[in-house]
């Protein structure tokens, strides 16, 4: 099913002397995911969790809102000329009576930055997009001590980072800092899509009440995902771009970035940051 590391050879250089070694990397294979069996996206993956990763993609993107939707997830046989299932092409087969959305490779709701939309036309997507409304009257409160922590929980969390210092890391938190599900990719999107994909396949869908900490920055897209999932408090150890800033504020999100230890910028909905 592909691996999340592979070996490859390396020239090392230290303190001016030169030695060959096999160094660890992080896998990168391409994921084709389709809807009852068309072709829809592409997207660059450390394998693992492809089946989460396909449907959180579905829920970020309003396809998918209840796991009464989803008739079934398999792996497409047959991906390859010679027929070999390479384990790359995962196929979301819709329950009975589910509609089919109208999504094309230019998709009427976008998946990055670069989709052709911008500004209020994004907001207004996302707002009529989203089947967890209400985001902005959650009541959850996160104390500021309880978040600056949360970096380092996550960090001491990733095994494979540890191994290769390449993937970027998804965490998802209590309010009270409790670390409830940890996904590890080569994309903070990815990464994103299986914890939200994980949660859709429990049934936790909306994730009221919890924290989503992102390694990296906090882009719209990110911003985009955390919504449609229902999550209410999402912070990033780096920058938020203006648009996520201005998604947030649209839908009523705290959005927290540069967490790191006790210092932060909060960008939208401070209210619920407590000291």
């Amino acid at each position: 099913m592909g691996r999340v590391t592979e070996r490859r050879r390396v020239v090392r250089i230290r303190n001016g002397g030169a030695g060959v070694r096999p160094d660890t990397l992080v896998a990168e294979e391409p994921l084709e995911i389709r809807l009852n069996g068309k072709p829809l996206a592409i997207t660059m993956r450390t394998p693992g969790d492809d089946f989460a990763l396909a449907v959180g993609f579905l829920v970020s993107e309003g396809v998918l809102g209840s796991a009464s939707d989803v008739q079934a997830v398999t792996y497409c046989e047959g991906a390859t000329e010679d027929g070999s299932n390479t384990y790359n092409v995962v196929n979301v087969q819709l329950a009975a009576g589910v509609p089919v959305p109208d999504i094309t490779l230019e998709r009427n709701v976008y998946t990055t930055s670069s989709c052709g939309l911008c500004g209020k036309a994004s907001l207004d997507a996302v707002r009529t997009a989203t089947r967890f409304p209400g985001i902005d009257a959650d009541p959850v409160r996160v104390p500021v001590d309880v978040l600056s922590a949360m970096p380092d929980r996550l960090r001491a969390a990733q095994k494979v980072f540890d191994r290769t210092g390449g993937l970027h890391a998804a965490g998802l938190f209590t309010a009270q800092g409790e670390l409830l599900d940890l996904r590890e990719d080569v994309g903070r999107h990815n990464a994103v899509d299986k914890i939200v994909g994980r949660a859709y396949q429990s049934g936790r869908l909306p994730l009221a009440g919890a924290v989503l900490l992102v390694s990296g920055r906090a882009s719209f897209e990110l911003v985009q995902k955390a919504v449609m999932a229902g999550i209410p408090v999402l912070a990033a150890v780096s920058a938020p771009s203006s648009l996520a800033v201005d998604l947030a504020l649209d839908s009523g999100m705290t959005l927290v970035g540069f967490l790191r230890g006790p210092d932060m910028n909060i960008y939208a909905g401070e209210e619920r940051i407590t000291r």
